[in-house]
């Protein structure tokens, strides 16, 4: 007989391959551990570079109202130093406690530290020899330089600081991003490992039942024999089951505790094992098939619009045998409505010969994160326009204002020559048409001036839905559904009109062959888990309303986008894309929250909810009390001088004397010469000066003198969180003749609050 080859035995195979396991486990869990840590601190030093951009903005904002106060003397100026100087210690404070693991840093910080207390200490006494007008103090101040140097070597250690810590940012980014793949790659090992584990024990039981079937054929030559060596094997195939039991168990619990979805294939596409993570992130079911599987989800690339052929999905490059690790790719499910984005890595198996025999893929759940990203983008994106929008807003409505009195003249002169009236009224329509898109914006980026009050939501809607009637046509039946007994709400009520009737007439154009528009109220309470999906909604209290159609309703991919600014559906020319996101920013200018629900075929409902109102309601303003005598004369601040010329004529055509200036220096030595006017009419956006902060200063010099304000964007110059400050009159750029007059007279006749 040949010899028998040397092999080792099943059993320590068995052993070696478990404490393997156990030893992969083991990193996994230290790698898991490890991971946490970095991803610590990479939050702590992105903390520290924040509270750093802070302390050195405080900073600048203390050096810069300095200059401002050396230049111009202004009593704005000098409180805004202070105030920003008693909140830069804190912020030191702050940053040293944050520093105290990195002695380098802190030392730095605290030498940085002692060049800021030096330098203002050089500014305050600057300021306050600038407050006594000691000029020769000044003059041997700045002799000495010394400021200047400390200035300088201040910011160049907030430079040094700064990199420092991008310095470890980036080494510390890359060291989780490290561990994160070390990580994927021990889960990987220990994953093949257990399936090796398991081939080989299914190998070695049925190893066990061919021997036992050859010592029972045996049994009639050596029935004494056969029943010791069955006792044996017997005792052989109990222990290998045993083994079989715990590894199973192991890998089991392994994969049941993993949040990635595993998927082992054959090359036939039978799925071999899965774990329970693939039915909620795949909806795969127990008995389905890969071709199954993939009848239910259709794959994307990463960019969510781009199809993915089905033979470079994971799981067919893998049968393939090519190597694969970190595909991105977007899998939408037949019965879910939001797709799944995730990143997948698998390997090919073989069999003995080497030949393919099936393949493990692995899906990580990247949805979350990158809904995170997009959220961020979106936000960033909207800061953006807003910001531009206050820029436009403010220079574009001062050429509407001239624009709109001019052509409003020009109708008036021309009633008896038709053809040039014409082509005035178009002028007329479309400095009326830019007008309202400027309100739009700003209404958008929630930088409108609101003037809440005490609205009966209920008496508003029944109000207009008497106008909306014949506005909609007869083919569109209107239906109330209000609830009585409702609280009133805290909004601007002609915005909330504004509003209504913009969703009445999206809900029309949606319903083009006729239906119903339904409006409907409520008081609701909503509470932490009815806003756990929205970051800005706090839970509470509000007063509903809905407005419903049965149109023709949006699919999922126009329902994400509704509310940014300038997208429509509409034809070209048919919509400017405004209306929602004006409805989207005056919701959340108000306090409210808005929620969308439409599906393609049903129509859609549209719910804001608005906040309360609390405390009794707003007393009527008083009477106009006319004024008597000789008319009134009005001192005209506008930096604009096309502006300021318009606003003179319009002012004298309405019998005012009017005295103009540019800018609020000049207004102050007219109000320093003690001449005589009765209202000051100004700007509010202007170079310098503000308006709110000249209207501040003549009313120190002259107490009780009236005030109108005017801009096309206020800034948060005379409101707070979107609402007009108490006693405020403001007229809005552009404005008309007669809405001129009328605040003229309303500024005049009413008592100075």
């Amino acid at each position: 007989m040949k010899p028998f080859a040397t092999v080792p035995s099943p059993r320590l195979f068995l052993g070696v391959g478990v404490a393997i396991l156990v030893a992969i486990s083991a990193a996994s869990i230290a790698l898991d551990v490890k991971s946490r840590s970095d991803a610590q601190g990479v939050d702590h030093t992105l903390d520290l570079l924040t509270k750093l951009s802070d302390a050195r903005l405080l900073v600048s904002r203390a050096e810069s109202a300095s200059r401002e106060f050396y230049q111009t003397s202004g009593r704005g100026f000098l409180d805004e130093y202070h105030a920003t100087l008693g909140m830069v210690a804190p912020a030191f404070d702050e940053l040293q406690e944050s520093m105290s693991d990195n002695p380098a840093q802190a030392e730095a910080l605290a030498n940085l530290k002692q060049l800021v207390i030096r330098r203002f200490a050089i500014s305050s006494e600057r300021v306050r020899l600038q407050a006594a007008g000691d000029q020769a103090g000044i003059a041997a101040l700045k002799a000495r330089t010394e400021g200047r140097a400390l200035m300088l070597a201040a910011t160049t250690s907030f430079d040094r600081l700064a990199a420092e810590e991008k310095r470890l940012l980036s080494v510390r980014a890359l060291a989780s991003r490290h561990t994160s793949q070390l990580l994927l790659a021990v889960n990987l090992a220990g994953t093949a490992l257990i399936l090796l584990l398991a081939a080989t024990l299914i190998g070695e039981a049925q190893r066990a039942r061919q021997v036992q079937d050859r010592e029972m054929r045996a049994a009639a030559a050596a029935n004494e024999l056969l029943e010791a060596t069955v006792a044996e094997r017997t005792q052989n195939l109990r222990m290998a089951h045993e083994e079989l039991r715990r590894s199973m168990a192991i890998l089991n619990s392994t994969f049941a505790s993993m949040t990635e979805a595993v998927l082992v294939l054959d090359t036939k596409g039978d799925i071999l094992f899965s774990n329970p993570a693939a039915g909620r992130l795949l909806g795969y079911r127990p008995g389905m098939s890969l071709g199954q599987l993939w009848a239910e989800l259709t794959p994307f690339q990463a960019d969510g619009s781009t199809p993915l052929a089905r033979t470079e999905t994971p799981a067919a490059r893998a049968l393939r045998g090519e190597p694969l690790e970190g595909q991105e790719l977007v899998l939408r499910h037949k019965d879910r409505l939001e797709p799944v984005h995730v990143v997948a890595n698998c390997c090919s198996l073989f069999d003995v010969t080497g030949e393919i025999s099936g393949a493990a893929v692995v899906y990580h759940d990247l949805t979350a994160s990158r809904e995170t990203e997009r959220k961020l983008l979106q936000a960033q994106k909207l800061e953006a326009i807003g910001q531009l929008t206050g820029g436009v807003a403010h220079d574009f409505n001062n050429m509407l204002t001239v624009i709109t009195g001019m052509t409003e003249t020009l109708v008036a002169c021309l009633a008896g020559q038709p053809e040039l009236l014409s082509v005035a009224e178009l002028i007329d329509q479309a400095a009326e048409r830019c007008s309202g898109l400027i309100r739009h914006l700003l209404a958008f980026a929630r930088k409108q001036p609101l003037q809440p009050r005490h609205v009966d939501i209920n008496t508003t809607i029944e109000d207009l839905a008497k106008l909306l009637r014949p506005t909609l046509g007869e083919q569109i039946e209107i239906r109330l559904a209000l609830q009585s007994g409702l609280p009133t709400a805290l909004v601007d009520p002609s915005q909330l009109a504004n509003v209504l009737i913009n969703l009445a007439i999206n809900a029309r154009d949606a319903m083009p062959d006729g239906g119903k528009l339904t409006l409907e109220t409520a008081s609701v309470d909503l509470d932490r888990a009815d806003v756990r999906d929205t970051e800005d909604v706090r839970p509470g209290a509000y007063v509903m309303i809905a407005v419903s159609d049965t149109g023709t309703g949006m699919p999922a991919e126009v329902l994400g986008k509704v509310f940014e600014p300038f997208f429509t559906t509409k034809e070209v020319g048919k919509g400017s894309g405004l209306g929602l996101s004006m409805v989207f920013g005056f919701v959340k200018q108000s306090n409210g929250h808005i929620k969308v629900y439409s599906e393609q075929g049903f129509g859609t409902t549209i719910k804001l909810y608005l906040p309360p109102a609390s405390g009794d309601a707003e007393v009527t303003a008083p009477p106009l009390v006319p004024l008597s005598g000789e008319a009134a004369t009005i001192l005209v601040v506008e930096d604009e001088a096309l502006v300021r010329n318009f606003v003179v004529g319009m002012l004298q055509s309405l019998g005012y004397r009017t005295v103009a200036v540019a800018d609020g220096g000049a207004a102050l030595r007219h109000v320093e010469n003690d001449q005589p006017f009765d209202l000051l009419f100004t700007d509010l956006i202007m170079p310098g000066m503000t308006g709110r902060q000249l209207a501040d200063e003549v009313r120190r010099r002259r107490p009780g003198t009236k005030v109108l304000f005017t801009s096309g964007y206020t800034h948060q110059a005379i409101e707070h969180q979107g609402r007009l400050d108490q006693g405020v009159l403001l007229l809005t750029k552009p404005y008309r003749k007669s809405v001129l007059a009328q605040m003229v007279r309303r500024a005049l006749g009413h008592e100075v609050v």
